[in-house]
C-alpha cells in the first residue's frame, strides 16, 4: 500500500499553506516515532472494514451521515475494545474523567 504523500511533501511549505487556507489542521508524527499515528490508522482501518467497504453510498451526504452514525452510535458507545480492557471508548472516557 502506498502512502498518499511522502513525508517531505507533507511538511512542505506550499502544502501547509493550502491546508491552512481550507482550515485543515495538519497532524504529523514526531520525528522517529513510527507509532505516533498508529491509533488513527487502526481506527480508519476498522471503519473501512466494518462500514465503508460493505456499503454503497448514493451521495456524499449519505456517506457522511452513515459514518457519523457509525462513530457516534456504535463505535464510541457499543463497540468494546480489547485495548481498553473490553470497555467502549465512551466508558473508558468516563472512567478517565472520573479519576481526574
Amino acid at each position: 500500500m502506498r502512502r498518499p504523500l511522502e513525508p517531505a511533501q507533507g511538511a512542505s511549505g506550499p502544502y501547509r499553506k493550502v491546508l491552512g487556507r481550507h482550515g485543515i489542521r495538519q497532524s504529523m508524527s514526531r520525528k522517529g516515532d513510527c507509532y505516533d499515528n498508529a491509533p488513527m490508522e487502526s481506527f480508519f482501518g476498522t471503519l473501512k472494514t466494518e462500514l465503508v467497504h460493505r456499503t454503497s453510498f448514493p451521495t456524499r451526504e449519505a456517506a457522511r451521515r452513515a459514518i457519523f452514525e457509525y462513530v457516534e452510535a456504535f463505535y464510541n458507545r457499543r463497540r468494546r475494545h480489547s485495548g481498553l480492557g473490553f470497555l467502549t471508548p465512551a466508558q473508558a472516557y468516563e472512567q478517565m474523567a472520573g479519576a481526574a
